[in-house]
């Protein structure tokens, strides 16, 4: 599966916290062209349920914590993403799903492409189609 857990740097002083960053760098896949967060979303419920046919994403929790379903047509994993420091780096062809939010999650995501609905796959059994031609 072209997903992988990251470590984000991480720096710390025990007096004034901690930082993290993201930067376009040899060391990042791709440049970021957009960002967007998800935040407010009531216990039990889910978002996402697509996949994209050419952008990557980068998926962190800023605050609290989620489950992050991934598939992509013959492999399932799942993410618990509870740190500011480690994300999921998610290539294209992923069908992605954010659920299990805590009180106070904020999912940020980090995009190689504006958005574009012509990218989008937003029904799974299409998706499942897709995946066999590519």
């Amino acid at each position: 599966m072209k997903a992988k857990l990251v470590q984000l740097p991480k720096i710390t002083d025990p007096t004034r916290g901690s930082l993290t960053f993201v930067q376009n760098s040899d060391e990042f896949p791709f440049e970021i062209k957009r960002a967007y967060w998800t935040y407010d979303v009531p216990a039990g419920e889910w978002r996402g349920g697509h996949a994209h046919k050419k952008l990557k994403q980068l998926i962190l929790a800023v605050s609290g914590c989620f489950t992050l379903k991934l598939d992509d047509g013959k492999e399932k994993k799942e993410f618990l993403l509870k740190n500011p420091f480690q994300a999921v780096l998610i290539e294209e062809g992923i069908w992605r799903e954010l659920h299990d939010f805590s009180a106070g999650a904020v999912c940020m995501v980090l995009a190689s492409e504006e958005f574009d609905e012509e990218d989008y796959i937003r029904d799974y059994d299409e998706f499942i189609e897709w995946t066999r031609g590519n």
